[in-house]
């Protein structure tokens, strides 16, 4: 931004100790590892649930990377109770999803970042008590933000940054933000990927999200 930009930080209604958040660094979600994060993935949303059972939503940047997991999980865990969001799913099939998600129950909701269940869903107390974020949400690669990116770098400079990472990063934070709705819940957030760990990243979360 110009150096001459206002800013106005305020200040979050909620406390660190209410979110844990985690970041896993040794699983990369980029498209030419995917296959090879798939056993990892499913590892590691077993042991959260083993350790902590009870609701949780699992994000991933695209139906087919959902299924693949989804998959995966009832292989290896069946006990496990999982749902799914598909493509298209009309309002009586959403509003059965977010059904699934009862005060005490137990399982995971698969979904797609950026869809219909990461902004505007609420889901307080243990109707949700943790998420899993398995992609940094960046938006496709296209002529569209391809001319979007360039066009911001003639103006501001880091042209990927405000075309790519940006928005990626803020659907991530709006995902994370289904976990945490008021002052007495607590939750866990597990971020899926090694460019979580990057700097540059990790200097737009949130400032009261403490890192475990």
């Amino acid at each position: 931004m110009p150096t001459d930009t206002a800013w106005l930080e305020v200040a979050a209604p909620f406390r660190a100790e209410q979110l844990q958040v985690r970041i896993v660094s040794e699983v990369s979600t980029r498209y030419q590892q995917r296959q090879a994060s798939l056993a990892p993935i499913v590892e590691l949303i077993a042991a959260q649930f083993a350790g902590q059972p009870g609701n949780y939503l699992a994000f991933f940047s695209s139906f087919e990377y959902l299924e693949q997991v989804a998959r995966l999980l009832a292989e290896r865990y069946p006990a496990l109770p999982i749902w799914r969001q598909s493509p298209g799913m009309d309002e009586a099939s959403r509003e059965a999803f977010l059904a699934r998600f009862v005060e005490h129950g137990q399982g995971v909701g698969f979904a797609v970042l950026g869809g219909a269940f990461g902004e505007g869903v609420d889901l307080p107390g243990t109707r949700l008590i943790g998420a899993f974020v398995a992609t940094l949400g960046l938006p496709q690669v296209n002529p569209v933000n391809e001319q979007f990116k360039q066009r911001l770098g003639r103006q501001f400079g880091a042209g990927f940054d405000y075309a790519y990472l940006y928005p990626g990063v803020r659907k991530v934070i709006q995902a994370a933000g289904r976990v945490i709705r008021g002052d007495q819940d607590r939750g866990v957030l597990v971020l899926i990927d090694e460019r979580f760990a990057e700097p540059r990243v990790r200097q737009m979360f949130p400032g009261w999200w403490q890192l475990a």
